[in-house]
C-alpha cells in the first residue's frame, strides 16, 4: 500500500515511516488486514478498543439507537439515551454532572474551563495552575499546556500559559528509592500550595502517553489530601485510565480518592464512537446556576451527547458491569508472563497494572525520540503482533478479551525481538 494521496496520518514523520497498512476487518484482538494477514491488537488501537473489536453487543446497541434517533442538538433538547449515561456514571463516579464533549483532550479542556471560571464565578481570584512532570493530557491548547513541555508541544510554547509542575515518583519492581522521590514530590506540592490555586492535575495511577509511568496509590492519596486540604480543585484525568484499565472501574477509586472532576474518553464508548465526557461535583455545577449571564458556562460542541455514542457507552457499562472480573483480574494474568523479561539485560523497570504491562529498553538515548521502538516494532509485525512502543518504552494494553494464548505470543514475540536486538 503506499501513501494515500488525500490522508494526513497522526504523529507520523512520512518522510522516515513506512507505508500504513490497511485493515480490512477487525474481532476481537485481532486486526485482519487487506493482504488476509492477521495482527494481535496489542495496544488497544491507542487505548480505545475495550471489550475487542466488533463486540457484537456495542454494534447491536447502536444499529438499534440509529433506527430511533442519531443526533440532535443538545442545548435545546435532551433525550433518554444521554440521560440513563449521565445517571449511571454520577452513581459509579461519585460526581453528580456529567457535560458531554467529544474526545479526551476536550475532556479535559472543559474540566480546566470549568475550574477556572468556577473561581471566578465565586468572585475569588486563584490564577495558579499544577500539573506533574511527565504529564500529557491531550493535544488541545488548554490540555497542552497542562502538559509536560516536550518535542510535541515545541512549536506552540509561546502560546502556552504557565503551569507550575511537581515531580511524579514513578516506580517499578523491586524500587528501593521510591519513598524518598515520593517525600521529595509531596514536598514540592506543600509548597507551590502556598500560592493560591485553581486546580491540581494528574493522571491517577499511571501516567500514559509518557511511557507508562506508575506511582503509588498512597502517593496519589497524599496528593489529593494536600490539594484538598488547600481549597483548590483536584482533576483527575481518567482518558486512559478510565473503564477498568487499572484493576479498578477508575484509578481514583483503586488509589483511594474522590476529585472534584473527571475527565472520561478512550475507552468510554468501547472503542466504537469519538466521545468523552467531565463529571463534575454538585458543588462546582451549582456556582453556575445564576441571574448573571456571565457566569453561564459557554461550552459547547456539535455532537455533544450523541445518542448513538450514549448507546455505545450505556452497552459498554453493561458489560463491565456484568463481567467485572475482566478488568479485575487482569494484572494476575500479566504480572507471570511478564516476569520472564525481568532478567533480559536490556530490559530495565518492568512494571504492571492493571490492563498495563510495561518496561524500558537499555538501547542508546531515552525518550520518545529512540529509534529502539521502531526496531522492535518491525519484528513484531513480522510475527503477527503490533505494538506501538513509546521509543525506548515498550507496553502491552491489549483488549480485555484477549485469550491467554494470545498474550503468551505477545510476550513470547517480545522475547524474539529482544534477542534479535541483541544480535544486531
Amino acid at each position: 500500500m503506499s501513501w494515500h494521496p488525500h490522508l494526513w496520518h497522526p504523529t507520523t514523520q512520512v518522510a522516515t515511516s513506512p507505508e500504513p497498512l490497511r485493515v480490512r476487518t477487525a474481532r476481537g484482538a485481532e486486526l485482519e488486514l487487506a493482504d488476509g494477514r492477521r495482527l494481535i491488537d496489542a495496544i488497544s488501537s491507542w487505548w480505545v478498543t475495550l471489550h475487542g473489536h466488533a463486540e457484537p453487543s456495542i454494534a447491536a446497541a447502536i444499529a438499534r439507537q440509529a433506527q430511533q434517533l442519531e443526533q440532535v442538538i443538545f442545548a435545546n433538547f435532551s433525550h433518554q439515551p444521554a440521560e440513563q449515561l449521565a445517571t449511571r456514571l454520577s452513581a459509579l463516579s461519585g460526581l453528580d454532572r456529567l457535560f458531554f464533549s467529544d474526545n479526551g483532550s476536550t475532556a479535559v479542556e472543559v474540566a480546566l474551563k470549568i475550574a477556572w471560571q468556577w473561581w471566578a464565578n465565586q468572585g475569588q481570584s486563584r490564577q495558579q495552575l499544577i500539573a506533574f512532570d511527565g504529564a500529557y493530557h491531550g493535544d488541545t491548547f488548554g490540555a497542552m499546556a497542562l502538559g509536560d513541555r516536550s518535542i510535541f508541544t515545541a512549536p506552540y510554547d509561546s502560546l502556552l500559559f504557565a503551569v507550575e509542575r511537581i515531580d511524579w515518583p514513578h516506580t517499578h519492581w523491586h524500587d528501593q528509592s521510591v519513598a524518598q522521590r515520593e517525600q521529595r514530590a509531596l514536598a514540592q506540592l506543600d509548597r507551590a500550595l502556598e500560592t493560591p490555586t485553581a486546580a491540581v492535575i494528574l493522571e491517577p495511577l499511571i501516567q500514559g502517553a509518557s511511557g507508562m509511568r506508575i506511582v503509588r496509590p498512597a502517593f496519589v492519596r497524599a496528593v489529593a489530601e494536600r490539594v484538598q486540604a488547600s481549597g483548590a480543585l483536584l482533576i483527575a484525568d481518567e482518558v486512559m485510565t478510565g473503564f477498568g484499565r487499572t484493576g479498578a472501574l477508575f484509578a481514583s477509586q483503586r488509589a483511594g480518592i474522590q476529585p472534584d472532576l473527571m475527565a472520561l474518553s478512550k475507552g468510554l464508548t468501547g472503542g466504537f464512537l469519538p466521545m468523552g465526557v467531565t463529571l463534575a461535583s454538585e458543588r462546582l455545577y451549582q456556582g453556575f446556576i445564576s441571574q448573571t449571564p456571565a457566569h453561564t458556562f459557554f461550552h459547547g460542541h456539535s455532537f455533544t451527547a450523541n445518542p448513538l455514542g450514549c448507546a455505545a457507552a450505556l452497552a459498554s457499562l453493561d458489560l463491565l458491569q456484568q463481567q467485572p472480573e475482566r478488568f479485575q483480574q487482569f494484572e494476575q494474568r500479566l504480572t507471570p508472563m511478564l516476569e520472564p523479561l525481568r532478567d533480559h539485560a536490556r530490559v530495565r523497570r518492568p512494571r504492571c497494572l492493571g490492563t498495563v504491562a510495561a518496561f524500558d529498553v537499555e538501547s542508546g538515548p531515552v525518550g520518545y525520540l529512540n529509534p529502539v521502538g521502531k526496531q522492535l516494532q518491525r519484528h513484531c509485525l513480522a510475527q503477527g503482533v503490533y505494538l506501538r512502543p513509546l521509543g525506548d518504552v515498550v507496553y502491552l494494553l491489549p483488549p480485555l478479551c484477549i485469550s491467554d494464548s494470545q498474550l503468551h505470543r505477545c510476550f513470547e514475540t517480545l522475547q524474539q525481538a529482544l534477542k534479535q536486538l541483541d544480535e544486531g
